[in-house]
Order: C-alpha cells, then structure tokens, then sequence
C-alpha cells in the first residue's frame, strides 16, 4: 500500500493517494479543486487513479471530486446517507456509486469500508482501508472532519453557517453517537484526518500529520466527556466564527462545483486603470502587513497572503464582486488568485505592484496606518480600543474597556463609529487588525492605528486583562 498526504497549507485541508503497489490502482480522498495536483502525484507515484472520493459535502474550498473523476476517467463515489436535503444532485448525471454505512468496496487488494459517522455533517462517511496484501485487519481510516488529531468537527456549520436553524444541538448529539458507534474499531487504527491546525472546521486541531484512534481515545478530549450532556456542552462551546463564504461552498458543492477556471495572464494595471477599479471593485493589497501599513494605495482591502488568506477574503468580499490583486512580487499575485479560486472567488481581473505604487506616489499621497504603543493605550488612554478578534478569545482576556467588535462584522458594525474618532485596533498579533484599520480607512475614517504586537503583547507585558464573567 502507497500512501501520499497532499495539505494545502491555506486551507489547513489534506486530501490523500492511496494506492495498492501490486496493480498501481489508486483512490483518492477529499481532492480540493486544483486536480492537477493529484494527476501530477499520481504520475511521480506511477498509479492509475480509479477511483475518486470525499467524506462528506465540504464548507470550505471547492471540492475537486467531480472534476477529477472526469479527468481520470475514475469511478466517483459519493455519500448517499444523511437524508433528502444532504444528497448530491449531480450524482445520477456523473454515474457516481453512492455509499451508505457497511458497504464495501475494493481498489486492487486495498478494501474499503464505509462508515456513517454523522454530526459534523448529515452526511458524513469516514472510510476504513484493510491492505489485505499485508494483513486482513484494517490498517487506518479516511476520518475527514469527523475525527482530528486532538478535536472533533464541530456540529454547529449547519446552523451557523449554512443557517439550517436549530440543528446545532441534534448534531452534536449524532456526533458524540458516531465516536462512540466505533468502539469496536482496533486501537493501532491510524487516522488520517481531513484537516490540521487553522481550519475554522474545528476549535482546537492539533498539528501532527496522522493519529491513532487508540492515542486519540486516551488524549482527545472528546472521548473523555463523561456522559452525552458533557460532550454536548463542551463542543458547542467556544467554537470560532465561521466564515462568511461557507454557506456558499456548502450549496456549490452539493449541487455541482465548476472546475478550476484555465489561470490565464493577468493584466498589469497602470495608475488610471487603478483609479477605476478602486472606484467599483475590490482591491486587495496581498504584501505583508508590516508593508502595507508603511505606506500603500488609498481605499485598497489589506488582506496579507498566507495561511489566513482564504478565510478573511472568503468572509469580507462578496462572489460577485471583481478583484484587483495588489503585490511586488508575480508569485505572490498567483499564490493569492489560485488560493481564491479554491474558494470560489474566480474573478480577478488585474494586478498591480510596485511600479504603480512609485507612479501614484509622484501624484498623489500613498497612505500609512500609524502602529501605537502599549503605553499610549495605557497611559494617555485617548483612543477608543477596538478589539477585531473572534468571541471566544474575547471571552478568555480582553484588555479593560475595549469595545468588541469581531472583523467579519467589522463592515457594518462600524457605521455607528464617528469617523474622526481616534481608535487603536488590536488583534492577536496583528493581521487581523491590519485588515480592520483597511477597512474603516477605506470608509473615511481619518484617525486609525493599530496596537503594536496586539493582545500577545499586552498579556507579555503584564498588563491587567479583563474577562467576561468578571475575573480578572
């Protein structure tokens, strides 16, 4: 048996090869939407991929199951549990073989078992493979989002995301149900789960590659809670906001995710095409926020690449809106077109850079965001702290008499703000608040700057830390 682990770090996603090394046959599991990827592997790995698969209908990035089915000429198989609104439409078009709980299917001598493990999702299946060239007890399992190194999946999406009300406690309910409907799988199972550190589709991921369900059973707090009340409370509490494009991931793919768009040359614009499109489109500064606050174009969006890129662009711009990419390096601007195309975000329409910065700069003023100390807050204390972190890091410490103000709520929770009003914004460590000063500086607010090293640095320096029941 071969196995590979393709992670897409801005995603925190991991898809999988598995190959039988006797007749080169491969399956794979959880394909993101950039297939190329897994034909390319499946080439260097020199197996035919037969068979194309996923857990359950993703939240976060287009599924690549469909078009890589296609492309491979494979077999899709798709979970057919989880009741009439959790079925794939495309399924009868694409011939796919739907999988129900205890079916059984093979890819050379590698056997597959499907379980039904619901609770993230209705329809969610985690996938037991035997190499039965080896030995004919299983050797790991495909656990997608049911199953993390360390943590679950969180039950809430459908509520919260996908606005499906009231189902948060009924599937957190199914959840505990399917960790314990496998008891009766062996403790030297490994786990493969769907996702590492930084995906919203967890709280507290951990960060090792691969698990074993016995480790997980002795270390994992969800197996720990000592009756279904306990473990109800405990994974409905403190889960992170989710993002604002989940809901679309959730529809696109249960009724058909596109194809990768072919990634064309982008256009680079000069400072006239730069003015147009700051006028009517989103324009998105990619370069690191240190760089962006030392001086950048007016009314451009900071949104740094790296591994938080997809979730705040996902969250703060809307589908239907074209995208100007700001950056000084091409690789840079294609990382963040090909990490918005995982998430449905295709409409990108230019780029700009340096060259443009330098032509505005000998017109016109480029804008900074000031960086202020902890002792400005501290000591002269004329600014109003604006607090952009999420509830439950909120909830855990927060500096006294801040004022909360989440940033995926940031655009219209700012409308009542006095935009002459002096305000320090403060994140963890600052990213987040670099895209929040963006934003209120786009709005006309004059008098924006960010607290330097954030809430990390508030805590190393021993200021008081305010909590919400009281304690401090």
């Amino acid at each position: 048996m071969l196995l590979t682990r393709i992670y897409e770090d801005g995603l925190a996603q991991a898809a999988y090869l598995v190959a039988c090394d006797q007749t080169s046959m491969a399956m794979v599991v959880d394909p993101n939407r950039d297939v190329d990827r897994y034909l390319e592997e499946a080439a260097r790995a020199h197996v035919t991929i037969v068979a194309v698969t996923e857990t359950h209908i993703h939240a976060d990035f287009v599924s690549g199951s469909r078009e890589l089915a296609r492309r491979a000429g494979a077999q899709l198989l798709l979970s057919g549990d989880g009741g009439a609104d959790w079925q794939y439409a495309f399924a009868a078009a694409e011939g796919a073989r739907l999988l129900h709980d205890g079916d059984r299917f093979d890819v050379g001598t590698l056997s597959v078992s499907v379980i039904h493990t619901p609770g993230h999702t209705p329809e969610h299946v985690s996938l037991v493979v035997t190499d039965t060239a080896a030995a004919p007890i299983p050797v790991g399992m495909f656990s997608g989002d049911f199953l993390f190194a360390g943590d679950v999946g969180r039950p809430d999406l459908l509520e919260r995301a996908a606005k499906a009300g009231g189902t948060m406690e009924p599937m957190a309910r199914r959840l505990y149900r399917s960790l314990h409907a496998i008891d009766s799988l062996p403790a030297h199972l490994q786990v493969w789960p769907g996702h590492g550190p930084g995906s919203a589709c967890g709280k507290a991921l951990g960060a090792i590659p691969s698990t074993t369900l016995g480790y997980e059973r002795l270390a994992n707090w969800a197996f720990q809670a000592a009756s279904e009340e306990d473990f109800v409370r405990a994974v409905l509490a403190g889960q992170p906001e989710p993002p604002r494009y989940f809901a679309r991931m959730k529809s696109l793919n249960r009724d058909g995710p596109p194809a990768m768009p072919p990634r064309g040359e982008l256009s680079e614009l000069g400072v006239d095409d730069l003015r147009r499109a700051l006028a009517s489109n989103v324009v998105i500064d990619a370069r690191p926020s240190a760089e962006f606050a030392q001086s950048h174009i007016p009314g451009s969006m900071s949104i740094p690449f790296g591994t938080s890129f997809a979730t705040w662009a996902g969250t703060l711009i809307g589908p239907a809106q074209d995208i100007v990419l700001l950056a000084d390096e091409p690789t840079r601007v294609e990382n963040a077109r090909r990490m918005l195309a995982l998430i449905g975000f295709d409409r990108v329409v230019g780029w700009a850079g340096r060259a443009a910065r330098s032509e505005w700069a000998a017109t016109d003023r480029l804008a900074n965001v000031e960086q202020v100390d902890l002792a400005d807050v501290t000591t002269a204390n004329h600014r109003t702290v604006i607090d952009v972190r999420g509830a439950a890091e909120w909830d855990a410490g927060h500096i006294p008499n801040a004022r909360h103000l989440f940033l995926g709520d940031l655009p219209n929770a700012s409308d009542d703000l006095p935009r002459d009003l002096p305000i320090a914004i403060h994140c963890q460590g600052g990213t987040r608040a670099s895209i929040a000063a963006s934003m209120l500086q786009a709005k006309g607010f004059t008098n924006v700057a960010t607290l330097k090293g954030g809430m990390d640095a508030w805590t190393a320096a021993r200021f008081p830390v305010e909590r919400s029941h009281g304690k401090k």
